[in-house]
């Protein structure tokens, strides 16, 4: 059997991914690799591994035999924007290093672009899934450059590519990572531990949202999907829900109901948020591979609780 790998696994979605292949594929068939090393022993193999050397991307695929490439290897949007060269060589670099091993090895690849693509020209409420793309972030403009690109393999070279424009990642698993959306975490800690928040977007910014869980769940059931029924392939919009600042604490006072909300909004991220979509079409998703999410804002937000309370998994994290 071909072997699983996924790059950028000790980011905020390879560290939930990861756990989740090896689950149903096995410990020995899912191949991890970062730039970093492990803080402990992640039970099944792991190769330190910089995307950007393509020659040392070549060898790790062809020694273990890969069949299928999860490629999470990004810088996000806030961190994006203080470092726009980075993200570009980052984002892009290595994506082209990925689907050129995929085309000579003859691998799948999963690479996930995000709702940071669209621009504020694009319709804000829904967002189609195929629509005007003119970003004003460099994070955006590497995922759009990289849907064109997997569109490209695909369609130039056959590679099976395929991938998912992701809202913002709401888990418990990892710190922020330099995403506009990272509020939607930060909340909840404070909640737990002070009881008051200050938020850097504005009350009623409204963006899509996606609980860890489902993000999974899209990226391994868009892998398993039949290939015929697939129209897009790359970049299938899906969601979950929409949240505000204000509409997510009202939740959260459901379980804290002293929950103090205060903003001191940051006028870069404010900019990015305003920039993208208030809701998202996910209808192609639900069609061509019958995707659905399993947890709404309430379910969410319980679940989320329920693990901070219990210290599961360290600080919280959120991407895009």
């Amino acid at each position: 059997m071909r072997r699983i790998l996924v790059t950028g696994a000790l980011g905020q979605i390879g560290s939930e991914l990861v756990p989740a292949l090896r689950a149903a594929y096995g410990e020995a068939t899912v191949v991890a690799s970062d730039v970093r090393q492990p803080a402990g022993d992640g039970g099944g193999p792991f190769v330190a591994l910089d995307c950007r050397d393509a020659a040392a991307l070549a060898t790790v695929v062809r020694e273990h035999r890969v069949g299928t490439i999860y490629h999470l290897v990004a810088l996000l949007s806030a961190t994006g924007e203080r470092h726009p060269q980075k993200a570009y060589h980052v984002n892009l670099g290595t994506l082209m290093n990925v689907l050129e091993v995929a085309r000579e090895y003859g691998a799948a690849v999963f690479t996930p672009s995000s709702i940071g693509a669209f621009g504020p020209g694009t319709p804000r409420d829904p967002a189609p899934q195929d629509t005007i793309m003119r970003p004003t972030t460099m994070y955006g403009v590497t995922k759009v450059a990289g849907e064109l690109l997997a569109d490209y393999y695909h369609h130039r070279f056959g590679v099976d590519t395929r991938g998912v424009r992701y809202p913002g990642l709401i888990s418990y698993g990892s710190p922020p990572g330099g995403g506009t959306t990272d509020y939607a975490v930060e909340i909840f800690h404070a909640a737990v531990e002070r009881g008051e928040y200050t938020s850097f977007l504005g009350p009623d910014t409204q963006l899509d949202m996606m609980y860890m869980p489902d993000a999974i769940r899209a990226a391994m059931e868009l892998m398993e999907a039949d290939g015929s029924r697939l129209r897009h392939r790359n970049a299938f919009n899906v969601t979950a829900m929409q949240l505000t600042p204000e509409r997510l604490a009202a939740e959260i006072r459901r379980h804290i109901p002293g929950l103090r909300m205060k903003y001191e909004i940051d006028p870069v991220r404010q900019a990015i948020a305003d920039s993208w979509p208030r809701r998202i079409d996910d209808s192609a998703a639900r069609e061509e591979w019958g995707w659905a999410p399993r947890y709404d804002l309430a379910a969410m937000t319980a679940d989320m609780l329920a693990n901070l309370s219990r210290g599961a998994g360290g600080a919280a994290n959120v991407a895009v």
